[in-house]
């Protein structure tokens, strides 16, 4: 297991069979780890352009999009960080609600980004764009001990998208990172309609 993770890392694992990679801007972004299909993509990942990623999830537990720089077309910001302006639209073909949504960037797969490996959803604040989402009014950023991005205050129901924009950065940029999406489903309710997220509140502590 361990060796395959190491291969996974290196961008050494070939796609499964049915996997999808799709390329523009000296950027590749590859649905090969499951649970998730790729469905389109356009722009070029700058503030101007973001690259736009369209992605339907219809399992519940959370998927890993494989990002890879395959050219010398990558962005960068005024200091000479890789940055790379994304929106995305998912569509939530779980069965379903969903009451939140994060999404965590790693290096090295199922090992959590620490401070000193740069990636990050621009925790130096380079860029002057605000993270959104137009089904999830709130969010938060968590830079220590991994770099997560918590969407919460609203729902995505069964059928529905949801959108999100937000930007990565990165001083010393890699041939290879993981952007985590692990969307929070709705798994009971109380008498009168009251609905109980899955997620704990935003408050809470979240286990790395």
């Amino acid at each position: 297991m361990r060796a395959l993770c190491l291969l996974a890392a290196l961008g050494l694992l070939a796609a499964p069979a049915g996997a999808r990679e799709l390329r523009a801007a000296g950027y590749a972004f590859s649905d090969e780890l499951g649970g998730f299909r790729l469905v389109g993509l356009a722009g070029s990942g700058t503030t101007a352009d973001p690259f736009i990623l369209h992605e339907e999830i219809d399992g519940v537990g959370p998927v890993t999009l494989v990002v890879r720089r395959i050219g010398m077309e990558q962005r960068y910001s005024p200091r000479g960080w890789m940055a790379l302006h994304l929106r995305k639209v998912v569509e939530n073909l779980s069965g379903r609600i969903w009451a939140g949504f994060d999404m965590e960037l790693q290096e090295r797969l199922n090992v959590p980004s620490i401070y000193g490996d740069g990636l990050s959803f621009d925790q130096g604040r380079l860029v002057p764009e605000e993270v959104s989402s137009d089904a999830f009014s709130e969010s938060d950023r968590r830079f220590e001990p991994y770099d997560r991005l918590r969407f919460f205050g609203g729902s995505v129901d069964p059928g529905r998208n949801v959108r999100f924009a937000f930007h990565i950065t990165d001083p010393t940029p890699t041939g290879i990172f993981y952007l985590v999406q692990d969307p929070q489903t709705l798994f009971a309710a109380r008498p009168g309609g009251t609905r109980l997220a899955a997620a704990p509140p935003p408050s809470a502590p979240v286990a790395p």
